[in-house]
């Protein structure tokens, strides 16, 4: 991979546990492919100030929206929250959105951020997911993506990852296979251990890490 970060857009009232296993496995890097081949995770957002996310933590951000990089980029996410439902609370992450699309970057949006992409029109032509595809249309007028609309928990459409607020796991799943750094086998094993609990699935997982070119 050489595009070397994975921004995580940060703002007060984040759903902290939307993007809970998707940060948490790429700061970890515990079960990628190597340290090389994994992005760094930096948060930024408009400014480089200190936010309280919705589950009341205190994040100080590494970056401000003016030093996002797209050329530096491997991944955008942003996460949802209640302020994704005010039309100018965001003001630039649409266009950084349009920018990463249109460079080939992976953009992983949850929840409410995709009230945002649908406000922009950038759904209209992908196929993608939310909370619900009539809430969708009330707060987004313009949107003219309802056919390509599927009920599922997680949609990937080439570099476009969209998932409703309800699924994470599936959310992060999607996410990681899109920026390709874990195994297939290993991302299977990791996605039906944290889907079952299972402990088979667990040893499935550490099996995998152990094997070449899985």
């Amino acid at each position: 991979m050489n595009r070397r970060i994975a921004y995580l857009y940060t703002f007060d009232g984040l759903a902290d546990w939307e993007i809970g296993y998707l940060a948490a496995e790429l700061a970890s890097r515990r079960y990628l492919n190597g340290p090389a081949e994994a992005p760094e995770l930096r948060t930024f957002g408009k400014d480089r100030g200190e936010i309280v996310t919705m589950g009341g933590l205190r994040v100080r951000r590494d970056l401000s929206l003016a030093e996002v990089r797209v050329e530096d980029a491997a991944l955008l996410v942003l996460p949802g929250g209640d302020s994704w439902t005010q039309d100018r609370a965001h003001e630039g992450i649409a266009e950084l959105a349009a920018a990463f699309l249109e460079a080939g970057i992976p953009v992983a949006a949850i929840c409410g951020a995709t009230f945002c992409l649908a406000r922009a029109g950038l759904l209209d032509a992908r196929r993608h997911t939310s909370n619900d595809p009539g809430y969708l249309k009330a707060v987004a007028p313009g949107y003219r993506g309802e056919k390509l609309y599927r009920e599922e928990g997680a949609v990937a459409d080439g570099n476009l990852i969209t998932a409703s607020g309800l699924a994470s796991l599936e959310f992060a799943r999607e996410t990681l296979r899109a920026l390709g750094v874990m195994k297939a086998e290993t991302l299977d094993a990791w996605y039906e251990l944290n889907r079952t609990r299972s402990g088979a699935q667990y040893f499935a997982l550490e099996a995998s890490l152990q094997k070449e070119g899985a």
